[in-house]
């Protein structure tokens, strides 16, 4: 078993190699780029005006159901290794990480009772239109992580840096396919669906990760 995940590794990170070089011989920003850009913008901008008023409850429900900002903001790694700020509607308590960087947890008791309602269809995520829409994430791309996980990452995959080369994103195949990582090696596990979508990224790609996350949504299978 071991044998053949080394091996689609190996596959994929070739694959991925002929993949860029194909992309620097039309130069930095090529028409996918542009393409893939416009498809965030006009997407992230009907999501944020339709959404709206829906803001706003989130909001008010979040103040009055525990203490705390409204708006929680967290730095993470972004294209080309720049660092970037992810705004998420808070979902648990404010001292979650007073000791440090942790992973959620099944039934983990820093998450709040309204917290755990909207993650589990992904309301809390639903602010980082606002970072699609300003440019730093892409709606569909691999998931950001915060650099404390992603220099553990690259220790057991040094190929995890790879997922640079493109915008993380507010959904991915990773998260749909694999869902949630709690630690560092479901977090490799999860990398290479990651790669896989670098392969064969498409906006029909994107399109079909949509569809799979508001299934997932739906069926309020979010963690």
């Amino acid at each position: 078993m071991n044998r053949a995940v080394n091996i689609t590794e190996i596959t994929s990170v070739l694959r991925l190699n002929r993949w860029m070089e194909s992309i620097a011989e039309f130069g930095e920003v090529d028409l996918f780029s542009v393409g893939k850009r416009m498809f965030d913008v006009l997407l992230a901008f009907a999501f944020i005006l339709c959404f709206l008023p829906f803001y706003a409850f989130l909001a008010t429900i979040t103040f009055a159901s525990s203490r705390g900002p409204v708006i929680y903001r967290q730095e993470r790694v972004g294209k080309n290794g720049k660092r970037l700020t992810v705004y998420k509607f808070r979902s648990m308590v404010t001292d979650a990480e007073k000791q440090g960087p942790l992973l959620a947890v099944p039934n983990d008791p820093r998450i709040t009772a309204w917290g755990r309602f909207m993650r589990k269809y992904k309301l809390d995520e639903t602010p980082q239109f606002f970072n699609v829409l300003l440019g730093s994430m892409s709606v569909v791309g691999p998931r950001p992580e915060r650099e404390f996980w992603k220099l553990q990452i690259e220790q057991e995959a040094p190929h995890y840096n790879r997922l640079s080369y493109v915008k993380p994103g507010i959904t991915s195949l990773g998260q749909v396919k694999f869902g949630y990582a709690h630690n560092v090696s479901d977090m490799r596990k999860r990398l290479r669906y990651d790669l896989l979508y670098l392969n064969n990224i498409s906006i029909w790609l994107d399109l079909k990760i949509i569809l799979m996350t508001i299934r997932v949504v739906l069926k309020g299978e979010g963690k």
